[in-house]
């Protein structure tokens, strides 16, 4: 490992350290280094506030004249909300700047790193860039496409069943699987289920671990049929989004509204297409939506191309039954070489289950 590594994966960590609290915008961590010594370290907390190579200048001081900064992502070169990071490593008398890779932003992309060679400055780009693309997979998306990043989350037994044929379902996956998922849901901005899921299983969807945050709740619902008393209701723990098609109840969607909950109309004459609810929760800035819904939910955003990560925790349990709901239906691919493959895959064990993650290769 070289010494661009050593620091630039300390910057990567320090950046992954603030998951759940930077979206829209993405991780970045910052380290500045002169004469061997870290002088400097930052991330960025929060949309709005200062970024990371900011907190890691301020840490510096004068130390920073002269000294080299690992930075995870391209300094930006705009006046946004907060002012040209590459403009401030300029003033602070920055010898070199290591980046891990250029910011997708086409505002930014490359024009951070014409400020800093423009003024003498050393770049280096290209250090641990996968990771850090990895890191940031969520903004990568949503700052080039508007759309947000779909994760589409399950937890089966080993022959794919998410309740038995009674729909008995709790609990299929271990207690350290279900803190995983709550983890999960705190580092996305928005959690999506169909209505039936509500109905049959009447869940909070909230992330309930210490300083985690809840995610809007979001549920398709084609005829405002979700009952009143549902705890995404009347909870008050989190918002609640709901998207109906023509068909929709008129009086039911005013008590929902009396309730807070917001209600999108959209153009659908039977079901709610999920295309459309993706751009319509891009446009309200949603840069991640974690979807938990049931067979039919996943099958709609799968079939539509719409999911780009898979993550899917196993327990070694058989229930069997042909009634017993699996965590993917609809119609199906007609082929076998039609399947849906999921490229970079990574396993991990907790406890006796599994956790399965990777990357649907749609076939265009």
């Amino acid at each position: 490992m070289t010494n661009h590594e050593f620091y630039m994966d300390l910057a990567l960590k320090t950046a992954q350290a603030m998951k759940g609290q930077t979206d829209p915008n993405p991780l970045v961590g910052a380290v500045i280094v002169n004469e061997n010594r870290i002088v400097g370290i930052g991330a960025h907390l929060k949309a709005g506030e200062p970024h990371a190579e900011i907190h890691a200048l301020r840490m510096a001081g004068e130390k920073a004249k002269g000294g080299t900064i690992y930075v995870t992502l391209e300094p930006c070169s705009h006046h946004g909300r907060t002012g040209p990071c590459a403009v401030a490593l300029v003033e602070a008398g920055i010898k070199t700047v290591v980046i891990a890779t250029l910011d997708p932003n086409p505002v930014v992309s490359g024009n951070g790193v014409k400020i800093l060679k423009d003024a003498g400055i050393e770049v280096v780009v290209g250090i641990r860039e996968q990771e850090s693309q990895r890191m940031n997979e969520v903004f990568n998306k949503f700052i080039v496409q508007k759309k947000p990043f779909v994760t589409m989350k399950a937890g089966s037994t080993l022959d794919g069943k998410i309740a038995t044929h009674s729909f008995d379902s709790k609990w299929i996956t271990s207690e350290g699987s279900r803190r995983d998922v709550h983890q999960l849901r705190s580092e996305n901005m928005a959690i999506l289920v169909g209505v039936n899921t509500v109905i049959k299983d009447d869940p909070e969807l909230t992330a309930r671990i210490p300083n985690g945050r809840n995610p809007i709740r979001i549920i398709l619902d084609s005829t405002l049929k979700i009952p009143m008393e549902s705890k995404v209701i009347t909870d008050k723990l989190a918002e609640t989004w709901i998207f109906t098609s023509k068909r929709y109840d008129p009086k039911k969607r005013e008590a929902l509204q009396s309730q807070g909950i917001k209600v999108f109309h959209t153009t659908g004459d039977v079901k709610v297409d999920p295309n459309e609810v993706l751009q319509i929760v891009g446009e309200n800035l949603i840069s991640s939506v974690f979807i938990e819904g049931g067979g039919t939910i996943h099958a709609a955003f799968l079939e539509n191309q719409l999911i780009d990560k898979v993550i899917l925790y196993v327990a070694p349990k058989l229930l069997g039954g042909k009634d017993a709901p699996t965590f993917l239906e609809g119609t199906g691919v007609d082929k076998m070489r039609d399947a849906v493959e999921l490229d970079n895959v990574e396993v991990e064990k907790i406890g006796n289950d599994f956790k399965f993650s990777g990357y649907p290769s749609y076939l265009k």
